[in-house]
């Protein structure tokens, strides 16, 4: 009897390839044929048999398929072709920036590989079996070679995934460089600098896709504001070019230890000192609630309450919280800008959870824009993991 050659998927699963998602998780797996490693290139099928396409699998991973091709005959050397033309169509679609995402894993038909460009450091992380091995990284970096401007290469792992998937550790030192590798730089977002260093920092050191939110914000902005879980001052710097005074929070000491830092790189162009505190956000917002504080403008951009669809629900109530108190906060007329970063969140329960918070705060609210991450982080409307970043800007009264 001939072996079977394909891993055979359910027809659920199936169905969700054909409708243009790119994901199987393991529990949809109904064969998978022996000897097959970790990583490797498979052929995938329906339970008839009938052929998807490629995929890369993970034997560790609860998403044990990422399709990478609608050819089923896709052996290794060929995913390496399609990695060098896609990297390369990735990185000609985002033009000249010199600061913004290169390659957004699936939403650049490339599975496992992020790869973010700070001026002239670039940073790439590979988070899969399929995608953190030698040859995916040189593919990368042959196709780096090609673009102006960029001098360093390094790699940086994610500590969470790469224990979900059971990598191997990633290179220590720079993986690419003309010359001295170079671990920090600066780099400009919306007119201002930023310092950046691959060594440091939450993800891959900073979050690009915040860009457009950024001046968004700054345009609606002024009096006194507030911005909760500013990271690296994110926010708060571009408050602070156009508010009278700016406070910034974040529980994180380094954090705000570079943001004072970009804070002097950008000292002409603000208005008056940011005030920095280290705290946490949800005691520090019921602290100035408590005091009657006052604001014009604040800011909520916390981290990704939601990391697993089980921890939805949980989410909620902190997004509620928090947006209650700063909505008790706000003067009449005041604008607050509210973020949610988890993909397990859908926009449409995020708004939810706003308007519940407005409604107990008695507080009439007035959405002027719903944003999303910049176009270097693009939504693909097959894939619903690709629009995590929600942004509303609104108006209080």
């Amino acid at each position: 009897m001939k072996q079977q050659s394909f891993i055979a998927i359910s027809r659920r699963a199936a169905d969700r390839i054909r409708e243009g998602h790119v994901w199987v998780y393991s529990s949809d797996l109904q064969s998978v044929p022996e000897g097959i490693a970790p990583g490797a290139v498979v052929a995938v099928a329906d339970n008839r048999g009938i052929p998807l396409g490629s995929a890369i699998y993970s034997a560790a991973s609860q998403i044990a398929l990422r399709m990478v091709s609608t050819d089923p005959a896709l052996d290794r050397a060929g995913y390496l072709v399609l990695v060098r033309e896609r990297v390369r169509a990735s990185i000609e679609r985002r033009g000249n920036q010199a600061a913004c995402r290169l390659i957004f894993s699936e939403a650049d038909e490339l599975p496992g590989i992020v790869l973010d460009r700070y001026n002239d450091l670039a940073v790439l992380q590979l988070l899969t079996q399929g995608t953190a091995q030698a040859d995916v990284r040189d593919a990368v970096v042959e196709v780096l070679r090609e673009v102006e401007g960029i001098e360093t290469l390094v790699e940086r792992p994610d500590p969470r995934v790469r224990e979900l998937e059971k990598l191997a550790p990633a290179p220590a030192e720079a993986i690419f460089s003309r010359g001295e590798a170079k671990l920090a730089t600066v780099f400009d977002l919306n007119g201002l600098k930023f310092h950046y260093d691959a060594n440091a920092g939450q993800k891959t050191g900073a979050f690009l896709d915040q860009r457009l939110n950024y001046a968004a914000a700054a345009s609606y902005a002024r009096g006194r504001a507030l911005d909760v879980c500013t990271y690296q001052g994110g926010f708060a710097l571009h408050l602070a070019r156009v508010c009278d005074e700016v406070t910034a929070v974040d529980q994180s000491r380094a954090a705000l230890e570079v943001a004072d830092r970009n804070l002097e790189l950008n000292a002409s162009q603000i208005k008056k000192p940011v005030e920095w505190i280290e705290g946490d956000a949800f005691a520090l917002l019921r602290e100035y609630d408590a005091g009657n504080e006052r604001f014009d403008t604040i800011v909520l951009d916390p981290p990704a309450f939601a990391k697993t669809r089980r921890a939805a629900e949980g989410a909620m109530r902190g997004y509620k919280e928090l947006n209650l108190r700063a909505l008790r906060m706000l003067k009449p007329g005041g604008v607050l800008v509210t973020c949610s970063c988890s993909h397990h969140v859908h926009l449409e329960d995020f708004v939810a959870t706003v308007a519940a918070a407005s409604a107990d705060a008695k507080r009439r609210v007035r959405l002027l824009e719903t944003r999303a991450a910049a176009p270097d982080h693009p939504e693909v409307l097959t894939l619903p993991e690709t629009r995590y970043l929600k942004c509303l800007i609104t108006r209080v009264d």
